[in-house]
């Protein structure tokens, strides 16, 4: 049952971009559902965060607010971690065709070209670091 709801969410979450492949809505009418289903989806996830941080809060006993506060850590170190890798994909997916048009028109521009392949890189690097600070905290 835990693995099925966050796969309905997804799921739920997706459910505007099938239209645009079968041709049903234009493209400017999907780009008004699609913010509107990511945004409504954003803030049905804040309200489930905050509404159960609310009644731990008025709690008593402290071990279900570890467990909170365990449960959003974990969600923070996900996060971070994902957010980190999309962001050194788009860099690299940006770098990487450069690095090889510049090559092909100068082969003594390997390093400096590396160099920047290896920045994007670095990004995803220091958003495992972030998870695993977030990660030994817990």
């Amino acid at each position: 049952m835990y693995f099925l709801l966050p796969l309905i969410a997804v799921i739920l979450l997706f459910l505007p971009i099938i239209p645009i492949y079968k041709k049903v809505v234009s493209s400017k009418q999907m780009k008004n559902r699609l913010i509107f289903n990511i945004s409504s989806f954003i803030g049905i996830f804040i309200v489930f965060t905050i509404v159960p941080l609310i009644t731990i809060a008025s709690a008593e006993s402290t071990s279900t607010i570890v467990s909170e506060a365990s449960g959003l850590g974990y969600i923070a170190a996900a996060l971070v971690t994902g957010f980190s890798t999309i962001g050194a994909g788009i860099a690299v997916a940006a770098a990487a065709p450069a690095a090889i048009g510049a090559l092909s028109e100068d082969p003594k521009s390997f390093g400096k070209a590396l160099i920047f392949v290896a920045l994007g890189e670095g990004v995803a690097l220091y958003g495992l670091l972030i998870s695993i600070l977030i990660l030994n905290k817990i």
